[in-house]
């Protein structure tokens, strides 16, 4: 049958549609949590809320990602991946706009977990939604909300103290204007939710692997795109994978450098701040850390993935992060911006174990269910590290402890990252 003029020109809208839905949804990934980190002390003195509880809230991103993004293929089976993720923003925008005016802790608690169950959804389809709708570049449009992501984060916590300070100190205000950012993305994946036709056929029927920068997304398809064949019922208990080292390699990396994400987002301004440096500048060195991650993310993978191992790589990353956690533990405000960069690089962790992930299953059902076990275990286990840092912040009252912790935290991330890395394959 030929294509019309008119077919074509409709063809068009909607490719140009699903980039800038793309886009907008993954710039709004990370500003729930990074704008909280530079203003966390003005937080917690509005709310009543204790460092520990502090430290629990840097772990509902974890919670979320673990739980609720299991959902997600239902939902798109349902709804179709467009409707899913438009679902998954609403709630995004809902829970930012209302949790500022959260009467205690526990609302601004739900309100931040209603906000990070859409981001939940949304972390896990944009990659389907690559694949579906972008299947002859997906290395291209991965990237390109790979760097909408890492712009995101930075420019959250670069921007969130001026906008405070704009709006005459009220840090409600200050964090409460990401629900209009967020709201931004809204018209394009409504549009696209109506959009179920043959751009929504299945993913990875071909057979081919998912790229370096697949992650969860991929794990949430099934063999026909439309139902979840894996997760944690399929790599849960009596699969092969639980029987798996270089699985339960990759599980344990993914999990501890999961930790150090969740402990640099929701701490590290307090740590500059703490050390007796503005509010403004803390934030500008969290963005640091977050936007190394746009040219590194890149060449990272683009690297790594030409190697028969990536061990090496692993254990150079974690030394970055060993030399970072040891600078910020001996003085913070020594060489702060050093410190931010080595903090960064060691950040990139993220990208090598999506691609490690990629490299070690045989097959694309491996990599599916490869995914599924080691991001979902990961998750699960980087709970409770920043509920840890929280509460011996608060018992010690500085941050030598939890510093010492998480430097000490980068030897089995090492060893974890050596034997993930090394040229096995399974399936």
């Amino acid at each position: 049958m030929a294509i019309t003029s008119s077919d074509s020109r409709t063809s068009g809208r909607i490719r140009f549609l699903a980039v800038a839905g793309l886009v907008l949804a993954a710039f709004n990934l990370r500003p729930a949590v990074t704008s909280l980190g530079p203003v966390l002390e003005e937080v917690r003195a509005g709310l009543g809320m204790s460092a520990a509880v502090a430290g629990l809230l840097t772990s509902v991103p974890a919670v979320c990602f673990a739980l609720v993004g299991f959902a997600a293929p239902r939902l798109a089976r349902r709804w179709g991946t467009g409707g899913a993720i438009a679902l998954g923003t609403v709630a995004l925008v809902v829970g930012l706009a209302v949790r500022p005016f959260a009467g205690g802790t526990a609302s601004f608690i739900a309100l931040t977990a209603l906000a990070l169950a859409g981001i939940a959804l949304a972390n896990v389809l944009l990659p389907v939604v690559v694949k579906q709708r972008f299947p002859d570049r997906v290395g291209a449009m991965t990237g390109l909300y790979s760097v909408a992501l890492n712009l995101g984060a930075s420019t959250a916590a670069a921007v969130t103290v001026p906008l405070t300070g704009a709006f005459g100190g009220d840090w409600r205000l200050g964090i409460g204007v990401w629900a209009l950012v967020a709201a931004a993305a809204l018209p394009a994946w409504a549009l696209l939710a109506r959009d179920r036709g043959s751009s929504e056929a299945p993913a990875g029927t071909r057979g081919d692997a998912p790229g370096p920068g697949s992650g969860i997304g991929v794990a949430g398809a099934g063999p026909r795109g439309d139902a979840p064949s894996s997760g944690i019922a399929v790599a849960g208990a009596g699969s092969p994978l639980t029987r798996s080292p270089i699985a339960w390699a990759l599980a344990v990396y993914f999990g501890l450098q999961s930790t150090a994400a969740y402990v640099i987002m929701g701490w590290l301004p307090q740590v500059f701040r703490d050390a007796g440096l503005p509010a403004d500048t803390a934030g500008l060195l969290f963005s640091v850390t977050a936007l190394l991650g746009v040219p590194l993310s890149f060449a990272l993978s683009a690297a790594a993935g030409r190697l028969r191992t990536q061990s090496g790589v692993a254990v150079v990353i974690g030394l970055f992060g060993l030399a970072g956690y040891a600078g910020l533990w001996v003085d913070p405000a020594a060489a702060p911006w050093l410190f931010a960069v080595l903090l960064g690089v060691a950040n990139c962790s993220f990208p090598l174990v999506l691609t490690m992930i990629a490299l070690r299953g045989r097959n694309a059902a491996t990599v599916v269910r490869l995914s599924a076990f080691a991001q979902s275990t990961g998750y699960l286990l980087a709970i409770p590290g920043p509920i840890v840092v929280g509460a011996l912040y608060e018992r010690n009252g500085s941050w030598e402890v939890p510093l010492a912790v998480m430097a000490l935290l980068m030897v089995p991330q090492m060893i974890a990252g050596y034997l993930a890395g090394r040229d096995r394959q399974i399936g």
